[in-house]
């Protein structure tokens, strides 16, 4: 199967009108070429070789095609992510790896239809749209009671729903581990008088619920409180250590900007309150153990 090449008019035209935009972010400010004429985002290999951004090697080369029709001599065999900011706006970008002479980075075709920018062709100058705001026209008062058309799901909106554990499902959360590493045993951190005793609080309350249990697992990660914005605290698992060594799902998650750009048209929006977000999802069975932690209550729990 035929790769297609990639064009690039810019590479070989130093004619006007010229247009650029200062970008930063990338170790020092840089001055980028906005070109329509470019299929793809281009930057210089020196660049990248001089900043240490990491390479991407291509599965096969990628031919590039100039202004003249005729293909350069270099082929394509690298690329890069950057991330950058222009305009009080950060974008992440992929960069093709091509020589670009007294150039370090082109913005093509992909860039331009992602920001649709605005051009005074009298000024040469190029400004970026700010981000969609959202305005509200009216807001209705929060719901304070079951509306009939849930009072089939009454159960779910009550205190007593949320003092067992949930059933396990296929959204159990899987913790596959790294081959040949092992779960860490991190240190006990101190706590304040008022902290050990909300420890005390929410440990009895989760094994009273079932949500927690004894463990004599070989792993044990570190717990802390973090305040709440009213003056409440908050007990966070440390897991930072357990993370390094935790197979990564490379799910791409969805751009907060494109999300919010395609409700500008919406009407009508529901918030919703989860009560205890992350406690309505189980760990996967037998993986339990690795999410233990440890406290200065002398039982370790997971």
């Amino acid at each position: 199967m035929s790769i297609e090449p990639l064009f690039c008019a810019a590479l070989q035209s130093n004619k006007s009108p010229l247009f650029n935009i200062d970008i930063e972010g990338i170790t020092e400010s840089q001055q980028a070429l906005i070109d329509s004429g470019s299929s793809a985002n281009f930057i210089d290999p020196q660049f990248p070789c001089s900043h240490n951004i990491p390479l991407i090697e291509l599965d096969s080369p990628r031919t590039v095609i100039g202004i003249n029709g005729r293909q350069v001599r270099d082929s394509i065999r690298f690329k890069c992510r950057l991330v950058f900011n222009a305009q009080s706006r950060r974008f992440s970008a992929v960069f093709y790896l091509l020589p670009l002479g007294n150039r370090n980075l082109i913005l093509g075709t992909p860039w331009l239809i992602l920001t649709n920018p605005d051009i005074n062709w009298h000024t040469l100058e190029v400004s970026l749209r700010p981000p969609v705001e959202a305005r509200a026209s009216e807001i209705a008062p929060p719901i304070t009671s079951i509306p009939e058309e849930f009072k089939a799901f009454q159960k779910v909106f009550s205190d007593d729903f949320f003092t067992t554990l949930p059933a396990h499902c296929s959204y159990d959360c899987a913790i596959p581990l790294e081959d040949g590493k092992d779960v860490p045993y991190g240190p006990i951190y101190p706590m304040t008088p008022s902290e050990t005793a909300a420890l005390k609080e929410h440990i009895d309350s989760e094994l009273a619920a079932g949500k927690i249990r004894p463990s004599t697992s070989p792993a044990g990660a570190p717990v802390m409180f973090v305040k709440r914005a009213d003056g409440r605290l908050r007990l966070v698992v440390d897991y930072r250590r357990l993370n390094v060594i935790t197979i990564k799902d490379r799910y791409a998650l969805p751009r907060q900007d494109e999300l919010i750009e395609k409700l500008r048209h919406a009407k009508i929006f529901t918030k919703l309150d989860l009560r205890n977000g992350y406690n309505n999802i189980c760990i996967k069975e037998g993986d339990e153990w690795k999410a233990a932690f440890r406290t200065n209550v002398p039982t370790l729990h997971e």
